[in-house]
């Protein structure tokens, strides 16, 4: 596989947009070529709302791949990684862990078959809706046994507020 990156500018509206572009050569006639644009760390993580911090982790634990750079160069992500980090997002907004993406990617792996993936993420969510269930479970549990400590602490301090008033 040949690849080749470069950058261009493009002037609008009076400033200039920096955008990197990614040439991919995979086992193609010559003159056929894979043209996906590239997304900063920085502007992904401001459009996004998360940290580099983060992005840089995710790659760490190997969970998304930025492209490759040369050295020096900033990290950048195709579209599809984009895409994925989207629903890494999601999937971390409805509480899974780090470890269940993980999972997920393996099976997910290069293929990129969504009809592999699609089961285990269906399995992975009902095992995290069994687990909200017995939090929720605990919690109520919890709630109630704060409520009934408060009452029994109430009736406690009612006979005392009750002398104070007397002996005023």
């Amino acid at each position: 596989m040949q690849t080749e990156k470069f950058l261009y500018f493009v002037a609008g509206a009076g400033c200039a947009l920096h955008l990197s572009r990614h040439i991919q050569t995979r086992g193609m006639k010559d003159n056929e070529q894979i043209i996906e644009e590239i997304v900063p760390i920085s502007q992904l993580s401001k459009q996004l709302g998360i940290t580099t911090r983060t992005l840089r982790y995710w790659e760490e634990v190997g969970i998304i791949e930025s492209v490759e750079r040369a050295e020096g160069a900033n990290r950048g992500y195709t579209p599809y990684i984009v895409r994925r980090i989207k629903f890494i997002i999601k999937l971390k907004e409805l509480g899974l862990s780090i470890q269940q993406f993980q999972e997920l990617y393996k099976v997910y792996g290069d293929a990129r078959r969504t009809d592999i993936m699609v089961p285990k993420l269906i399995a992975i969510l009902d095992n995290h809706i069994n687990q909200i269930d017995s939090k929720i479970e605990r919690l109520t549990s919890l709630k109630n046994e704060i409520v009934e400590y408060r009452e029994k602490m109430t009736a406690k301090l009612d006979p005392v507020a009750s002398t104070n008033d007397q002996s005023l």
